[in-house]
């Protein structure tokens, strides 16, 4: 992951209500959660929880589906892969 990316995806993490959202997708799973049930869980006014998972959208770190008349959030698990398993690289590798 080059860099501009990795901090792209920390910055939309390093706010307190997206990171909250993004916690909360990855502890409902694979299957996700609808914005409703994420709104319901979070208490967030609907026109701020759009432009939470916009951000978080904007960023890959989430995917939204829609089915029928309900539009689920999933995270994004392999982009989280990606930034632990970066991050995790640079450990105790030295300065030169």
């Amino acid at each position: 992951m080059n860099e501009e990316k990795l901090s792209n995806c920390l910055a939309q993490l390093g706010n307190i209500t997206r990171l909250k959202i993004f916690k909360l997708l990855v502890k409902a799973g694979e299957k996700g959660l609808s914005v409703g049930k994420i709104q319901e869980q979070l208490d967030v006014p609907g026109s701020t929880l759009s432009h939470h998972l916009t951000k978080l959208l904007n960023a890959d770190l989430i995917q939204q589906i829609r089915d029928g008349r309900t539009l689920h959030c999933i995270a994004n698990f392999e982009l989280l892969e990606l930034l632990i398993c970066d991050l995790k690289d640079q450990c105790c590798i030295g300065i030169e």
